[in-house]
C-alpha cells in the first residue's frame, strides 16, 4: 500500500485540536442509482453483514441490489428535503454547533470535522480535513449512543484503513459508547418532558432501537445490553412505572432471527391488546433520518392504527438541541483530558515561528 505524504505541511502551520464526528451515511439523492450505490457501500462491509463473501456477493448483486434500491428509494422521497438528506442536514448543525462550544470552552484551537461511515463526507475526506487544519491530535467521536461492531467497530475500521497510508500519524484517541452518560440520559428525559408537555402522556412510551441479527450478540456484541440499559435509565429518569415502557427493536434484514421484540409486532400488539395511545423515541439515533422519520413516524404508525390504536406520536432524537450539543461536548472534553496543553495564542504562535527557524536552520524547505 502506497504511503500517503502530507502534501501542503509547512514547519509553522499552526496545530488545532481535531474531533471526527461520524454517523451512518446517507445516499447523495434519493434517486434509485444514488440509493443503490449506498446500499451497495454499506452492506458489503463484513462487519454490517456477517456472512461468507461469495455467497454475499452473490445474494448482494443478483438479488438484493436489483430490488432494494427502488423501495428504499420511495422511502427516501418521503422525507427528502430542500435541504437534502435530513440526516446529513442535522449532521451538518451539530459539527457546527459543537465547534462553537468547543471554541468557547477550550483556550486552544479546535477543528470538528463531519464524515460518514458510507456516502458522503466520507471518513477519508474528514481526516483529510482535519490534516490540513494542522491536527495532530484527533478525538474519534461515532455518533451511537450503545456500542456495536456494525456501527462503532466499523467506524475504527474505516479510520485505521485510512490512517494505513499516512506518513505521519496523529495522535489518537475514539469514543467506544455513551449509552449511560448521565448527561445523555437527562437530555432525553428533557426531550420526552418537554414533549409531553406539549402533547400530553400516552398510556405507553416505547424506546425503539436499530435491531442486529441475534446472532451477533450471542457471540458477544454488548449493544442488546447497552440497548437495556438505556432504556431503564431513561424509565427511571422519567419516573415511570414497569407497565408504563417497553423497549422494542427496528429495521431487520432478511429471515434471520434479530433482536426482539419486534418494533412492528409490539405495536400491533399493544393496540389489539386494547392500548389507545402510544409515543415512541429512538435513544439510538443521535439524528432524525430515514429509520426515524420513515419507518418509525409513518410505516409504523399505520401498524398501530391498523391494529386499533387511536393516538400514536414519534417524539423526535435529540438532534443539534443545545442540551444534546452540550452533551457532545462535555464528551470531547473528558476524553481529551490530560491531552491537550493550554496556551494562549501569544505562546502558540512563538512556538510555531521557532518550530519553522529550527527546521529551516536543519536543512527544510521555508
Amino acid at each position: 500500500m502506497k504511503t500517503k505524504d502530507q502534501g501542503d505541511f509547512a514547519h509553522d502551520t499552526p496545530e488545532t485540536m481535531g474531533v471526527l464526528l461520524t454517523n451512518l451515511g446517507t445516499p447523495d439523492s434519493c434517486g434509485a442509482a444514488d440509493v443503490r450505490r449506498y446500499l451497495k457501500e454499506f452492506l458489503w462491509d463484513p462487519r454490517v453483514v456477517e456472512m461468507p463473501r461469495p455467497l454475499w456477493w452473490l445474494l448482494l448483486n443478483l438479488v438484493i441490489l436489483n430490488t432494494r434500491p427502488r423501495r428504499s428509494a420511495a422511502a427516501y422521497e418521503k422525507i427528502w428535503s430542500d435541504a437534502g438528506s435530513p440526516l446529513l442536514a442535522v449532521s451538518k448543525d451539530q459539527a457546527e454547533a459543537l465547534q462553537s462550544m468547543l471554541n468557547a470552552e477550550l483556550r486552544q484551537p479546535v477543528t470538528v470535522a463531519l464524515a460518514m461511515r458510507y456516502g458522503n463526507p466520507s471518513i477519508p475526506s474528514g481526516l483529510d480535513d482535519l490534516r490540513r487544519a494542522g491536527s495532530r491530535r484527533i478525538l474519534v467521536l461515532p455518533l451511537y449512543p450503545q456500542y456495536s461492531a456494525t456501527t462503532t467497530a466499523s467506524t475504527f475500521d474505516a479510520v485505521s484503513m485510512e490512517l494505513r497510508r499516512w506518513r505521519w500519524l496523529p495522535e489518537l484517541r475514539f469514543v467506544n459508547h455513551y449509552h449511560d452518560d448521565p448527561g445523555y440520559i437527562a437530555a432525553l428525559a428533557q426531550s420526552v418532558r418537554k414533549y409531553w408537555d406539549a402533547n400530553g402522556k400516552p398510556e405507553k412510551l416505547l424506546m425503539s432501537f436499530h435491531g442486529i441479527p441475534r446472532d451477533y450478540f450471542i457471540a458477544g456484541d454488548p449493544y442488546f445490553c447497552e440497548c437495556q440499559k438505556t432504556g431503564r435509565l431513561l424509565a427511571e429518569a422519567l419516573g415511570l412505572p414497569d407497565d408504563r415502557w417497553q423497549i422494542s427493536f427496528q429495521s431487520r434484514l432478511g429471515p434471520k432471527q434479530w433482536l426482539q421484540p419486534y418494533t412492528d409486532k409490539t405495536l400491533s400488539s399493544l393496540a389489539r391488546a386494547g392500548t389507545k395511545s402510544v409515543h415512541v423515541i429512538c435513544p439510538g439515533f443521535s439524528a432524525d433520518c430515514l429509520e426515524t422519520l420513515e419507518e418509525i413516524a409513518i410505516e409504523n404508525r399505520d401498524h398501530f392504527l391498523a391494529a386499533g390504536g387511536k393516538h400514536y406520536a414519534y417524539i423526535p432524537c435529540l438532534n443539534s438541541d443545545p442540551a444534546h450539543i452540550g452533551v457532545l461536548k462535555n464528551l470531547v472534553l473528558r476524553h481529551i483530558a490530560g491531552w491537550a496543553p493550554v496556551r494562549s495564542e501569544e505562546e502558540r504562535k512563538k512556538a510555531q515561528h521557532r518550530c519553522k527557524e529550527l527546521a529551516v536552520a536543519a536543512g527544510a524547505r521555508k
